[in-house]
């Protein structure tokens, strides 16, 4: 299977998105699976991670809902409130639908910088891992020193680094970034996701060649067995018209792969973390 392991859907009807930039953004209208289902089609893709984009239960219930009636919905990352000492309540309900298929907050949003280590967070996060579901890291670069202290203290849970940890791409950082990198990929089990580069980049003026040492340095660290694309549609057309374009930009970054690697990378590893078809 070929699987784009990370993108979103939205409905400004429906929810308000206060991280979402002011009209006219070209993010700043509705986009749902009958938008994604002929772009997939159309490069061979089997289907999709939704991820969430909101933090309400709520969301959560819908992205469900939309998995249930359009099957190019493979899983469902969800949001539940981890701090919540009932939050094992939401995983039971969210655990009733069988696309429900992993976690994720917005930490890179969250004033404490150390808000993934606090008490209550780790509570919700060892109430993740004994139901055996992932949980998707929205970080940013001064993120990564806590991943290694989050495996030691929930070491049974799984992990995938979002957006390769938003690295300062159009700024051309690297040190820091790429020595915790080193760190977190030593883990067994941390692994991470080749998507949301073009938007850490020069969004009027990236290039494929922007992106290559930063994917080398990922891929090189994790291999294909813990390596998996995504899209981030539609937060990428904020750097990009298509949703082919940033395929093109990650194969290109990648440079020369086998076919092995690269079933592995864009579709084989998604499948096997998230547990998709199971």
């Amino acid at each position: 299977m070929r699987i784009d392991a990370h993108q979103h859907f939205w409905d400004l009807e429906r929810f308000e998105y206060s991280w979402m930039p002011p009209a006219p953004s070209v993010l700043r209208r509705n986009y749902l699976p009958p938008d994604l289902e002929p772009i997939l089609k159309r490069n061979r893709f089997d289907g999709s991670v939704v991820v969430q984009a909101n933090t309400l239960v709520a969301e959560t219930r819908w992205l469900l809902q939309l998995a249930s009636a359009h099957p190019i919905i493979l899983g469902v990352v969800g949001w539940v409130d981890l701090t919540d000492a009932r939050v094992g309540d939401s995983l039971d309900e969210f655990q009733r639908h069988p696309k429900f298929k992993g976690v994720r907050h917005i930490v890179q949003d969250e004033p404490d910088v150390n808000w993934l280590l606090r008490g209550d967070v780790l509570r919700g996060l060892r109430e993740v891992a004994r139901r055996g579901l992932p949980y998707d890291l929205l970080l940013r670069p001064q993120h990564l020193p806590l991943v290694p202290r989050l495996a030691d203290r929930v070491p049974e849970l799984r992990m995938v680094i979002d957006h390769i940890a938003k690295p300062r791409i159009a700024e051309r950082i690297w040190s820091g970034w790429a020595r915790d990198m080193e760190s977190a990929a030593r883990i067994p089990q941390v692994w991470c996701k080749l998507s949301g580069m073009i938007t850490e980049a020069d969004p009027k003026d990236w290039k494929a060649a922007d992106l290559r040492p930063y994917v080398a340095h990922a891929a090189s660290l994790f291999g294909p067995e813990r390596l998996m694309f995504g899209s981030d549609w539609p937060v990428c057309l904020l750097a990009c018209e298509r949703w082919k374009q940033v395929l093109a930009a990650c194969t290109q970054a990648l440079g020369p792969q086998t076919m092995a690697v690269r079933d592995r990378i864009f579709g084989g590893t998604a499948a096997g973390f998230y547990r998709l078809g199971a």
